[in-house]
């Protein structure tokens, strides 16, 4: 069953991120959209699977806001790496196809691969007993 939690958190959490994307261009379309596009959708996506992992995967209880923080800025760090695969992903198909639409599909293809990647750090790392 946490399988099928952690992916369905997955997907709400990709959709969330590519929403923010998509504002990002709505609002803005002009020099380094698309990195000021992926760091939103990255940012938005973060937040929401640090809360989502937290509570409903790893069943972690922080002991304070100091505790928290601590928490969040290693999750973090655990995404680094994930979301170089990620962004790699999307600009890479964003360059490759003439598609408008490419660099979403390659985001969802990227994030993919992430999330399997930073349950494996988050579980030895982030959240381990």
């Amino acid at each position: 069953m946490m399988v099928v939690r952690y992916i369905f958190f997955a997907i709400i959490s990709t959709i969330v991120n590519l929403f923010f994307q998509w504002l990002s261009f709505f609002l803005y379309s002009g020099f380094l959209s698309l990195y000021l596009a992926m760091f939103f959708g990255t940012l938005a996506g973060l937040v929401l699977k640090y809360i989502l992992d937290k509570k409903y995967i790893f069943f972690h209880e922080t002991k304070g806001a100091k505790d928290n923080t601590k928490k969040f800025m290693l999750y973090s760090l655990m995404g680094v790496f994930t979301t170089f695969i990620f962004w790699g992903f999307e600009i890479g198909f964003d360059y490759a196809f003439e598609s408008e639409n490419a660099k979403y599909l390659g985001a969802i293809i990227g994030l993919a691969i992430g999330y399997v990647v930073k349950y494996t750090l988050d579980k030895k790392f982030v959240f381990k007993d």
